[in-house]
């Protein structure tokens, strides 16, 4: 909050009903590998200002999804999750629902249908009602487009503007469309009002890129098409946090750049990259495992394994069960893991993860499957790009964590620390096929 705002208790509520007429079970469907409410959950947590985060529904489903997201669960009776019931109606049942010590002072309704939502937006809006400068704010993207609407005729005519004569785009006065990502609001005010519009109305300016709301399968798949350039690639956006407790790879296509070489005598060979090995070795100094799963049994992948210091499982038809079973003997939940992966064998694994992963080159599903892809190919650094990640997401919990000596790519040294001063050096592996 601003150093001259009061102090104030600040809830986020997600109303997420399970009945959807236009996209049967929209708040789950996943957007950059994660499940929509998850997303929504996920922006209202990592704001500064939000103290509770809270989902309303009347679907176990998004309960289960929201609550292992880290979001408190309002249970919404059957009669305000109906298709005619209001956003208001659910926002002022979790307010009389929470009550007591956890009543808050503002309200930040958030639409889980919105997946990129930015909280540096959020705490702004949260900021300019904390400090009495607006009782509502609602978040806007600049629009310069003209509107049309048509009579009982069919005739169209313009809405914001005369057809006869078309303005430049710097002569006309700023309109704004409203997002419907979110909504900060005075609680008082909104318990008065009954809806969202009241008092001293303001508008938080969003990246018009980010104006998009989930209402059907085509929003869905443009969402889709969009988040792995708009996860992470909005101007001001920090590099995501991994923070997970393994990591798990596919091997060709992700430890190799899923070619491979023959030579005269048949000996095929492929392309791996060192840079990768100092990766693995710097998640084994910190105590993060590290599996690779193959669909093939090939010696080179059993022998990368062993170069690595690292489980390894071949001839994995199903790489779904096999995650959850290696998952399930390691005592590690499934959303503290990441997958990476590169085809459509990874697909399950993928699904199950908390963070699935997809390699720069990876086939168009696995991307779209993925909650990040990263900047690097199979077998030009994607292993340690992941790694990296993993280990700065582990330094921000445990600022005082340091790496312990242990075997890297290299029996014979330990390898640089500095990711910037790994080259991408290839080894070459003979495969036995």
């Amino acid at each position: 909050m601003p150093a001259d705002a009061p102090l104030r208790r600040v809830t986020a509520i997600i109303p997420a009903r399970g009945g959807s007429q236009g996209l049967p079970g929209k708040n789950v469907a996943r957007v950059g590998g994660l499940p929509l409410v998850a997303r929504a959950v996920g922006a209202a947590l990592a704001a500064k200002h939000i103290d509770l985060v809270v989902v309303s529904t009347d679907d176990p489903v998004i309960a289960d999804v929201a609550h292992a997201a880290g979001a408190e669960i309002v249970e919404r009776p059957a009669e305000l999750a109906g298709p005619d019931a209001s956003s208001e109606s659910a926002l002022l049942h979790a307010l009389d629902a929470l009550g007591g010590e956890d009543a808050p002072d503002i309200v930040v309704f958030i639409q889980a249908t919105s997946p990129f939502i930015r909280p540096a937006d959020l705490d702004r809006a949260i900021e300019r009602v904390a400090a009495g400068e607006h009782d509502s704010v609602f978040s806007a993207a600049l629009t310069h487009r003209f509107l049309w609407r048509t009579d009982a005729t069919g005739a169209a005519y313009g809405v914001n503007h005369e057809p006869r004569r078309r303005p430049r785009r710097q002569e006309r006065a700023a309109e704004w469309l409203e997002t419907g990502a979110f909504y900060v609001l005075d609680a008082d005010g909104f318990r008065r009002a009954g809806h969202r519009f009241f008092g001293r109305v303001g508008l938080e300016p969003v990246d018009p890129r980010t104006a998009i709301e989930v209402d059907d399968p085509h929003d869905l798949e443009l969402a889709r098409a969009l988040a792995p350039t708009l996860d992470g690639g909005l101007p001001g956006s920090a590099p995501p946090i991994v923070d997970v407790d393994a990591v798990v790879t596919d091997f060709d296509g992700v430890h190799t750049d899923d070619t491979a070489t023959v030579d005269e005598h048949g000996v095929e060979s492929v392309r791996v990259s060192r840079a990768d090995g100092q990766g693995v070795a710097r998640l084994r100094r910190a105590g993060i495992p590290v599996l690779i799963l193959s669909a093939e049994e090939n010696p080179v992948v059993a022998r990368r394994a062993r170069k690595l210091g690292v489980e390894c499982r071949q001839a994995v038809g199903r790489k779904g069960e096999a995650l959850a079973e290696w998952a399930l003997a390691r005592g590690i939940p499934l959303d503290r893991i990441a997958y990476l992966g590169n085809d459509l064998g990874d697909l399950p694994a993928l699904a199950l993860a908390g963070w699935p992963v997809a390699v720069a080159d990876a086939v168009p599903e696995v991307r779209e499957a993925a909650r990040l892809v990263l900047e690097r190919a199979g077998g030009h650094g994607a292993v340690r790009e992941l790694a990296d990640l993993v280990l700065g997401a582990r330094a921000r919990r445990e600022p005082d964590a340091s790496d312990s000596p242990e075997a890297s790519d290299s029996p014979a040294t330990s390898g640089p620390r500095d990711a910037t001063a790994v080259p991408f050096d290839p080894d070459f592996l003979p495969v036995a096929r």
